[in-house]
């Protein structure tokens, strides 16, 4: 959950892509876009409560505990989807030091993968930078006070590999997706009120209409 800072205009396209971003972007695109393209940000409850959980754990530390070794706020980056970010907690398993990651959340488990797709996106980076495979991780959630682990089976490396590339369209195009408004979604956003999505859509229906009635005229004062 943390909110990487998005990077001035003239570099954002060969500038790597926040991990936080693929979050966004499986909840709502146009929030990725929103947030990491054109650097719009309000905070409301939940993500004020997800703030203070992470102030902890992105301070650097590494220690020991019964063999793991466990390395918090471990920088994380992958040359080959263009994306890097902070890993929260990162245990160690074993005489191979196999990876980890564990992504701290506020709440509960949600019913949408957008946490799962920012847990494996740190375990493509962790298997690019340490050559080893990552075949799974953990989701620690504050209300639950439990592990979920998370198995980064092929369908979700695919959804992560297929975020990360839509993301790097918009970087690439400066493109912010259009506004949809979906009840479940828009109501628990920061941005609701910025990106007006409601509005958006009216703006959009009426623009084809007009568009519509122009074509038609035209063609009526054509025969």
């Amino acid at each position: 959950m943390h909110s990487d800072e998005a990077v001035p205009t003239d570099e954002r396209e060969s500038d790597p892509i926040p991990l936080s971003a693929l979050q966004h972007a499986v909840y709502c695109l146009r929030q990725a876009a929103l947030i990491h393209l054109e650097r719009m940000w309000a905070e409301n409850r939940f993500t004020a409560e997800g703030h203070v959980l992470h102030v902890a754990a992105d301070k650097p530390a590494q220690r020991k505990v019964r063999g793991i070794r466990r390395v918090a706020a471990l920088p994380l980056a992958s040359k080959r989807l263009g994306i890097a970010g902070i890993a929260d907690l990162v245990e160690f398993h074993g005489d191979g030091q196999v990876p980890f990651p564990i992504e701290m959340k506020r709440g509960k488990p949600k019913l949408h993968r957008a946490d799962e797709v920012q847990l494996c996106a740190q375990a493509l980076c962790l298997e690019e930078m340490t050559g080893r495979d990552v075949p799974e991780g953990a989701l620690y959630y504050a209300e639950t006070k439990r592990r979920l682990v998370v198995p980064f089976d092929e369908g979700l490396r695919r959804l992560t590999e297929e975020t990360a590339a839509k993301l790097r369209e918009i970087f690439s195009t400066f493109q912010t997706p259009p506004a949809t408004f979906r009840a479940d979604r828009c109501r628990a956003c920061s941005l609701l009120e910025l990106c007006r999505p409601k509005a958006s859509a009216k703006l959009a229906r009426q623009w084809r209409d007009r568009m519509v009635q122009a074509a038609l005229a035209e063609e009526e004062s054509a025969m």
